[in-house]
């Protein structure tokens, strides 16, 4: 008996079938023929029609392929894992901040070194056009007391669930469980699945796999060497968004570790000697430290770490009195209280603060009311390393920007575009990661099926053994 396979569209897996009988499980098949044990993914279309892959499932992979499908090209979208959008389901578990509402020039400067490049793809999709997109989707959002904007329910999962619905309807054809492995000689695209290796053709591809967080959600960053085949440049991939490390004692850790410290003011100088002052919080861990303040500087962590072998963060922890005014406050009569209690009263200490401060501080110190109210102003901490990749929240480095042009097809080779988290760039949380991701993949999406109007198709000269 023939094998056959049957390319349906608005499914998002191959139907296959044995026998001469189809039976109805199949819908408005377009193609049927006799296949090898290796299947090649995609429905047969006029020899002209050209067909675009996309490859990750992220938030930007499904906006490069909604914006591709609306210009006209057929659509296919790989993934790995059995699901998309699993790391943006994870980012709404708490409340999904899907951007933040804050002017535009303080909204671009989040993006620091590359600040001036995403300002462009934020001129083609920024917050208010996201929120906008949202509620083409039934999703109305509201901006929070901090600018954050959430959903209104809070969830992503309605949303993902909406976007995906509209998505299939549109034709894009969704593939599942499938690890891309490379290319052939021949530019056929190669995928490990449960079921052996299978391939497919394309015209063009989007490269959207997310850097190398949370790898157990699909980005792992095995794809840095095939890239760099290819011709890409690729900065070395690094934690961002993360913890980092400071030695504390058990006591600390065993009574404090998850207690929050709000609010602070942290204070650090930078590679170029420039001081800096940012206030917000953080949470003390059984590592170190972690939170949205440190969040927001990581980066110039990361690179006095990187220099130094340590970096320095130097916090106020009563930002409402001077140092002289807390020194006299302090100064007076303690009594029977102990110095918990007179920091609580005297200087507006909580418990996890005060743990911090006997943490840091000697003895003399504490019952040196001048010599204490420094520390409570300028507390050092020596921060040794970020936390490894795999428990951080984002990645900075990846494919650099350099190497593409302004649709983010890579120069060194025509026809492969990139979007999201695997290029080189980097935010704080409070929705810009996913702001940039949608608008980076709706460039590369209109950039890709623009190329392809335009006959471009991809050079078969590419051998990869892509991310095995």
């Amino acid at each position: 008996m023939a094998r056959y396979e049957v390319r349906t569209k608005g499914l998002d897996r191959t139907v296959e079938k044995y026998g001469p009988s189809l039976g109805s499980s199949a819908r408005a098949p377009t193609l049927l023929w006799p296949v090898e044990p290796t299947c090649h993914h995609g429905w047969m279309t006029e020899a002209d029609t050209p067909r675009l892959a996309i490859i990750g499932g992220g938030p930007a992979g499904l906006m490069a392929a909604e914006a591709a499908r609306a210009i006209g090209m057929e659509v296919d979208l790989y993934d790995a894992m059995g699901s998309v959008g699993r790391k943006f389901l994870l980012a709404g578990k708490g409340g999904l901040n899907l951007t933040h509402a804050e002017p535009m020039a303080d909204f671009v400067s989040r993006f620091g070194a590359r600040q001036t490049a995403i300002s462009r793809w934020l001129e083609t999709f920024d917050a208010q056009a996201l929120r906008k997109w949202a509620s083409g989707l039934g999703v109305e959002t509201f901006v929070g007391s901090s600018g954050r904007v959430f959903p209104a329910d809070m969830k992503a999962a309605p949303l993902l669930r909406g976007w995906l619905h509209r998505l299939r309807e549109s034709g894009v054809g969704f593939h599942m469980h499938h690890r891309w492995l490379g290319w052939q000689r021949d530019g056929v695209l190669r995928f490990g699945t449960p079921h052996g290796e299978c391939t497919a053709k394309a015209d063009a591809v989007i490269f959207a796999l997310g850097g190398a967080s949370w790898p157990q959600l699909g980005s792992d960053g095995a794809w840095v060497d095939a890239m760099q085949q290819l011709g890409a440049e690729v900065s070395q991939l690094q934690s961002a968004n993360c913890g980092f490390e400071i030695p504390w004692s058990e006591y600390l850790i065993g009574r404090f570790a998850g207690a929050p410290l709000k609010p602070v003011i942290a204070h650090w100088t930078d590679r170029q000697g420039i001081a800096h002052a940012r206030q917000g919080e953080f949470v003390l861990t059984e590592y170190g430290i972690e939170g949205s303040l440190i969040y927001a500087i990581g980066a110039e962590l990361r690179e006095q770490i990187a220099a130094n072998g340590e970096a320095v963060l130097t916090l106020d922890l009563v930002p409402g009195y001077t140092q002289a005014a807390l020194a006299e406050r302090l100064a007076a009569p303690r009594g029977k209280h102990s110095i918990g209690d007179w920091l609580r009263r005297r200087a507006g200490l909580d418990a996890y603060k005060s743990a911090l401060v006997f943490e840091r501080v000697d003895k003399p110190t504490l019952a040196d009311p001048v010599a204490l109210a420094a520390q409570l102003k300028a507390l050092r901490l020596h921060l040794r390393r970020p936390r490894p990749m795999a428990e951080a929240i984002s990645t900075a480095g990846g494919v650099q920007l350099e190497s593409l042009d302004d649709a983010l097809m890579l120069r060194a080779k025509p026809g492969v575009f990139f979007a999201g988290e695997m290029l080189d760039w980097e935010a704080p949380t409070g929705g810009y990661l996913l702001t940039a991701c949608f608008a980076s993949g709706l460039i590369a999406g209109r950039g890709a099926a623009r190329w392809l109007e335009q006959g471009g198709r991809i050079i078969s000269d590419t051998d990869t053994s892509g991310t095995d």
